[in-house]
């Protein structure tokens, strides 16, 4: 793998004085103080950050004095910075990684993981995977870790080369979304994916839908009136994802290997997924803010604007995964980022239309403002789920998802604020848009802390330059 990018912001590593109450605590280069979580209770304490890396996590009763530059963020919660588990950066070239990773810090997100079913081309060849680590460390303002995809016809030959020259995991479709960009792997196939994948110690993340009755289904709905927006929903009914995790799961609880299910849109799969973990098999779950927030009745408002797969359910299906979320059986929250422009989604007909949101940026909004409004447990699991979740599913936890001492300082810093709303024409993203338009998630991200350097104050905005961010690679 190529070296990472080295982080001109932070500067050298230098050895320190002790504290004077405290020879065994390094004086700090920052202080962020502010509701923090210890010991599983939230209270007012300080996170200590020395040369880019967590060096103190302390009860603000029990923190020494320092000198230290102070951000005192009073009664707001002092999170570890967000890890978004589902981002694509480059299907459509409008986007790229500058713009994405930009969107990520003003966000609150401070490591994404890049999909692979890029506009140009998918990241299955060694050359292709090297060339968007360049571009990474080019653009990305915020850490950025990579999957490879082993495409049809032979392509699981190279899982064992992709992740020696970096890739943190893959991701395969069991839709043919797009035969060049982003083709199905068939069911034969899939047997020697999970062989290959499983045998480079790595994660396989999954797009399952039942290929045949997708395909069948949007050629029937395709005679639907134009203003029919519910054809979208009916094409992809629920039985399309459970067959399709079903199809997953069954293959991969022979081969062994670790297999991340992607934004699930129905408590059912969940209750699958599950059943197969109590028996053994190794299986990570992930769901999105859109389906924890809209349902397929918006869709007769927003149109292709919510044109998503799989599709948004029911408002029975959407309090079922917040109750799943809850209990802890879903372990990730995404925003499963596909920033097309408007002209991509407000085509008359909702089948003519792109599917996909932007979402990076409102990931933490969206999804603590809501959890917190339905209690102290559903914003603690919320927290795990974009934090510690996935950077465990994907080897990042040495580095990311928890303010443990010694790990990278990435921070976020959520601020409770019912009067905040979202302005889609405001966000980072080159989409210029969001679904999510008007609504009062319930608070905002006020600061973003990338190992050390602030690159998001909601006061001042953004900060840093182009190629500051890193690759991450997995443990």
């Amino acid at each position: 793998m190529r070296s990472p990018a080295p982080d001109t912001l932070n500067g050298t590593r230098r050895m320190r004085n002790a504290t004077p109450s405290n020879p065994s605590l390094a004086e700090p280069d920052l202080v962020v103080a502010g509701l923090v979580r210890i010991a599983d209770v939230w209270q007012p304490g300080e996170v200590w950050v020395a040369d880019g890396r967590i060096s103190g996590l302390l009860r603000a009763a029990d923190a020494p004095s320092t000198t230290a530059r102070r951000l005192d963020v009073g009664a707001n919660f002092v999170l570890p910075g967000a890890v978004d588990a589902h981002v694509h950066s480059l299907s459509h070239a409008g986007e790229g990684v500058r713009a994405a990773t930009r969107a990520a810090a003003a966000g609150g997100v401070t490591t994404i993981v890049e999909m692979p079913f890029d506009g140009p081309g998918p990241i299955n060849t060694v050359d292709r995977l090297r060339a968007k680590q360049d571009l990474v460390q080019r653009e990305a303002l915020i850490d950025v870790a990579l999957l490879a995809t082993l495409s049809p016809g032979g392509g699981w030959r190279r899982a064992d080369e992709l992740v020696s020259e970096g890739a943190v995991g893959f991701k395969v479709s069991l839709f043919d979304t797009d035969p060049a960009r982003f083709p199905r792997i068939d069911d034969r196939e899939l047997l020697d994916v999970m062989k290959a994948v499983g045998g480079t110690g790595r994660t396989l993340c999954v797009h399952a839908e039942n290929n045949e009755i997708v395909k069948a289904l949007l050629r029937e709905e395709s005679a639907a009136p134009a203003d029919d927006s519910q054809a979208h929903s009916r094409s992809r009914p629920p039985v399309s994802e459970t067959l399709g995790i079903l199809t997953a799961m069954e293959i991969a609880a022979t081969s062994g290997n670790a297999l991340h299910l992607c934004h699930l849109s129905l408590p059912r799969s969940v209750d699958l997924a599950s059943w197969y973990m109590s028996q053994g098999v190794n299986i990570s779950i992930e769901t999105c803010p859109h389906y924890l927030t809209f349902t397929h009745e918006d869709l007769d408002t927003q149109r292709g604007r919510l044109k998503i797969n799989p599709p948004l359910r029911g408002r029975a299906d959407r309090e079922g995964l917040w109750e799943r979320l809850e209990e802890g059986s879903v372990s990730i929250l995404s925003s499963d980022h596909a920033p097309w422009p408007l002209a991509q989604k407000d085509r008359d007909r909702i089948l003519d239309n792109h599917s996909g949101i932007p979402g990076v940026e409102t990931l933490v909004a969206m999804s603590l403002g809501q959890a917190l409004a339905r209690g102290p447990e559903t914003f603690d699991r919320t927290v795990d789920a974009i934090t510690i979740g996935p950077a465990r599913r994907f080897g990042l936890d040495r580095t990311k998802g928890s303010l443990d001492v010694g790990k990278d300082a990435d921070v976020t810093v959520f601020s409770v604020n019912s009067d905040a709303r979202i302005d889609g024409s405001s966000l980072h993203s080159n989409a210029n848009w969001s679904p999510y338009d008007g609504h009062q998630p319930g608070g905002v991200v006020s600061l973003t802390i990338s190992r050390g350097t602030v690159v998001w104050h909601a006061g001042s905005g953004l900060a840093g330059s182009d190629g500051r961010g890193r690759l991450v690679s997995a443990h």
